[in-house]
């Protein structure tokens, strides 16, 4: 696997419970060495994103927190997705006004995203050649970027294998 490739879209051998835990495990671990509180909503939060594997919407996740927290309201997950964010354990996909769990929480980085226009399936990338190509191309036109998130659609290698069966039949 490339190494710039932070999160690859998943596949049959993928073995979700085990990313699950080790997405909680890792989150657990970079908050207590950064001092902060995983509050179990939190968690709870991060546990429901990392779940689906594929960008979720606030108010689904409102929806799924609603069964173990019936008081919880938008704010309760707004405030949890941007401790999420500010923490570097997801990413907010602009396009799509959902998230996905970040696949390395504990290096800062401005991610790539590959987004399947099918299935909304995404993998993540950390390029610095694509980070560093642009902010020269920016700084060449006097700008200076505060911010990087960049995302591409197109389809994704499960729903191109399904669309080449289609065509065979």
């Amino acid at each position: 696997m490339n190494d710039s490739v932070v999160t690859p879209f998943r596949n049959q051998n993928h073995d979700h419970a085990l990313c699950v835990d080790d997405a909680l495990a890792q989150a657990e671990a970079n908050c207590r060495r950064r001092g902060v509180r995983l509050t179990p909503i939190r968690r709870r939060v991060l546990e429901l994103i990392w779940r689906r594997h594929e960008p979720v919407k606030a108010y689904d996740l409102l929806d799924s927190l609603k069964s173990d927290h019936r008081s919880a309201a938008p704010p309760t997950v707004y405030r949890a997705l941007d401790f999420l964010m500010e923490e570097g354990l997801i990413h907010r996909i602009e396009s799509l006004n959902a998230y996905v769990g970040c696949g390395d929480p504990g290096n800062p980085h401005l991610g790539q995203f590959l987004i399947c226009k099918h299935c909304n399936a995404v993998a993540e990338l950390n390029d610095p050649d694509i980070r560093d190509l642009l902010v020269r191309k920016a700084e060449n036109l006097g700008f200076e970027v505060n911010w990087q998130t960049i995302e591409i659609n197109g389809v994704c290698p499960q729903c191109r294998k399904n669309e080449r069966s289609r065509e065979a039949e």
